[in-house]
């Protein structure tokens, strides 16, 4: 009897994971992922290797942006043609002001 209730349990959940994938059509996950990699914000070193392995992996010299440049972009911006990175002490400045954000709202 256990075996049976979790194989059913094991088969509903593997249901639900993938029929949900399968409501989505292909242009509503097509414009969802573009939207989301028009503008990649890494977060990257300063030094000199790490500005070699971003250009050899994204063939352009890393652009850093401040967490105000970053709250502020707006979707109507163009997108970036290469990701954009962040210092890790950006990124705490960044997670900090939209956490505060989502509290005052």
């Amino acid at each position: 009897m256990r075996t049976f209730t979790s194989l059913a349990g094991l088969a509903a959940l593997a249901a639900s994971a993938i029929l949900p994938a399968g409501i989505a059509s292909a242009g509503d996950v097509t414009q969802a992922s573009a939207r989301s990699e028009a503008r990649v914000v890494l977060i990257c070193g300063t030094d000199a290797a790490t500005r070699r392995a971003f250009t050899r992996e994204h063939g352009a010299a890393p652009v850093f942006v401040t967490a105000r440049e970053a709250l502020s972009v707006r979707t109507s911006d163009p997108a970036w043609s290469t990701p954009r990175c962040m210092t890790a002490r950006e990124h705490a400045r960044y997670r900090e002001a939209s956490t505060t954000y989502a509290a005052v709202r």
